[in-house]
């Protein structure tokens, strides 16, 4: 599918904080993310600020937020490589802003800081973001067990990597 006519894709901003952490509390994205219910603005701000040698990025559908993705490159002899996380608005899913996003993450790992490697972790019952990840050349390196505790329970995730060239 094709994403919204008018969908903008930047760097986020400080002042973006508190429509991050509103985005963030929706189910459905917090469901596919290791993100906990409650964030307060100042907690995305600080970890924005942290972000280092990373980027993250905001989609928007008008003045509507509407998915969430950031890079985070390793440091040292794991320089050549960077773990991926992202998320789209529960009532934007299915439109393809996910593929802008991902698109826009494979693009400044490869082309513009030089990585090799791109990782992430995906619960194995998230079937879109399984196919997508896949369809960017993303596979599977395992399982991970008893990953992440979600609504109680312990799920599991896989692992999946993207080798650049």
């Amino acid at each position: 599918m094709l994403p919204p006519p008018d969908l903008t894709i930047r760097a986020a901003r400080p002042q973006d904080a508190e429509l991050l952490a509103t985005l963030h509390g929706l189910p459905g994205f917090r469901l596919g993310t290791l993100q906990l219910p409650y964030k307060t603005p100042e907690e995305v701000r600080r970890r924005m600020d942290a972000a280092g040698d990373g980027l993250q990025l905001v989609a928007f559908a008008g003045n509507t937020l509407v998915g969430h993705a950031g890079l985070e490159r390793y440091r040292g002899r794991r320089g050549h490589a960077a773990g991926i996380g992202m998320g789209v608005h529960d009532a934007w899913t299915g439109q393809g802003i996910g593929t802008r996003l991902l698109r826009e993450l494979i693009d400044y790992g490869d082309n513009w800081l030089g990585l090799r490697r791109l990782e992430l972790q995906v619960y194995t019952d998230n079937v879109p973001a399984l196919a997508l990840y896949r369809r960017h050349g993303f596979i599977v390196e395992g399982t991970l067990r008893a990953f992440a505790l979600r609504d109680g329970v312990l799920v599991d995730a896989l692992t999946m990597a993207r080798l650049a060239g």
